[in-house]
């Protein structure tokens, strides 16, 4: 003989919004539906009594799993790699800006870092121009830039311990510290020290915008000193 469910409570959900988001089981960028819904308690199947509000929940459209609406605090990939190209491209316009871009092998250390991360097309020139577009609007310059001429800033550049310098490294670097392994947040450490090495050791400029680097990416000052000192070390 079938038993019957006699007694028994329903989910009635209903879609509010959509999008797209990391999908925590499928791996992978999806769509989804965020839904909202009403509990029942049902007897012979009918609803009857309402037992309270459910949700709201993140639905895949995909594998149809119900996720928490924290789901959308993981970047989608897309998103991921675009958060990751402008941390390295406002770190090394940091680290331009720290140490002064009038040796060659600094700018075109810079160039290929940018280019790597995936601007592709990114110039000497753009980079020098986005710096001097930095310094007017901080009215921090201390040296000049001229764009027809080559002309380069001295060393001593923009002021790396200003204010807005700083909060531009955090606001690139601390909302994608907590979606990258300690590898990936020890490797764009390494990569600025690059930039800043390649025309001989780190100034106090320099070290310092590295340590704000590292700050921001949520290692500690041990192992932000164990790095610096290895990116010395040649390989």
């Amino acid at each position: 003989m079938h038993k019957m469910c006699v007694m028994g409570v329903r989910t009635s959900w209903r879609t509010v919004a959509d999008g797209e988001f990391f999908c925590p089981d499928c791996g992978g960028d999806r769509n989804y539906r965020r839904r909202t819904g009403r509990r029942r308690l049902t007897v012979l199947g009918l609803p009857l009594l309402s037992r309270g509000a459910a949700g709201p929940v993140l639905e895949c459209s995909a594998c149809h799993g119900h996720f928490g609406p924290d789901a959308l605090d993981h970047p989608t990939t897309l998103r991921f790699s675009a958060m990751l190209r402008d941390a390295v491209h406002t770190v090394t316009l940091a680290l331009l800006a720290a140490g002064g871009t009038s040796s060659r092998a600094v700018r075109d250390t810079a160039v290929d870092t940018v280019r790597a991360a995936g601007f592709a097309d990114c110039s000497e020139d753009e980079l020098l121009t986005l710096l001097a577009a930095l310094a007017a609007d901080t009215g921090r310059l201390t040296g000049t830039y001229d764009a027809a001429t080559g002309g380069h800033f001295g060393h001593q550049g923009l002021d790396p311990c200003g204010t807005a310098l700083a909060i531009e490294l955090h606001e690139a670097l601390e909302p994608l510290a907590p979606h990258l392994a300690p590898a990936g947040r020890e490797s764009l450490l390494l990569q600025g020290a690059r930039i800043a090495l390649a025309d001989g050791s780190y100034t106090p400029a320099e070290r310092e915008v590295l340590s704000t680097v590292g700050s921001a990416l949520m290692l500690r000052p041990a192992e932000i000193n164990r790095l610096l000192a290895a990116a010395r070390t040649p390989s």
